[in-house]
């Protein structure tokens, strides 16, 4: 019972996180600071599956974890590419 309290304090945390950078997403200045707000939030929620999927025993959710950061970073790389050197 504790190991389940303490995973969904974590991921309550985690999702206060969440919402402040989905508020850093709204209002960055830069297209640059919008991108590392939206790599953060996919970081968080990878976090955030981990821990639901230590939570219910689910081993698919972390599955699906693993292949949501997996593409994240080849779109986090996409994004860098075109903040590098435009459109093409």
């Amino acid at each position: 019972m504790i190991v389940e309290f303490s995973l969904a304090v974590a991921a309550a945390v985690l999702l206060a996180y969440v919402l402040v950078c989905v508020l850093r997403l709204a209002i960055g200045p830069t297209v640059a600071d919008r991108a590392v707000a939206v790599d953060t939030i996919n970081t968080l929620m990878v976090a955030i599956m981990i821990l639901v999927g230590a939570a219910f025993d689910l081993v698919v959710i972390m599955d699906v974890a693993l292949v949501y950061a997996l593409l994240s970073f080849v779109g986090t790389l996409y994004i860098a590419r075109y903040l590098e050197e435009g459109y093409k």
